[in-house]
């Protein structure tokens, strides 16, 4: 699996702030690894590691503050993720780069999916829990005519 470049964009925005900026953080940390060295990829990918933790800590979180019906469904993804990044991060240890790229790849194709399903809709909860209805996002770039 050949991974295209992952590229932050408008379309990505959910109008939820914190899930945005641990979205475009999240692509940031892939953009990295897709353009490092191979010697960069350690340090590169232990980095993209802590994000996801942390990222999806926040967002796990989030459901359980806000008793987002289908948290488990969500957490459960996210677990699973958790577990395929830490154990290949174990084969990046053994000096299995090509491993690491491949999960990169499949990150790369599993993320607009995972964000445009699971995660607007966990986005649209919190906001119409928070502030009694969805956000208004403005996207720059849209052609309206």
């Amino acid at each position: 699996m050949t991974a295209d470049t992952l590229t932050w964009h408008d379309d990505f925005l959910l109008g939820h702030s914190a899930i945005d900026t641990y979205h475009e953080a999240f692509v940031g940390h892939v953009r990295a690894l897709q353009e490092a060295d191979d010697a960069n990829w350690p340090a590169l990918y232990d980095e993209l590691l802590k994000h996801l933790e942390e990222h999806f800590g926040a967002e796990d979180k989030l459901m359980l503050d806000t008793e987002f019906p289908p948290r488990q469904c969500h957490m459960d993804e996210h677990a699973a993720v958790l577990a395929s990044v830490r154990e290949v991060r174990e084969r990046l240890a053994e000096g299995r780069l090509d491993i690491a790229r491949d999960l990169l790849a499949h990150l790369v194709e599993w993320f607009p999916k995972h964000s445009q399903h699971l995660d607007s809709a966990l986005a649209h909860w919190a906001n119409k829990s928070r502030l009694g209805g969805k956000a208004v996002v403005i996207k720059r770039g849209l052609n309206l005519r």
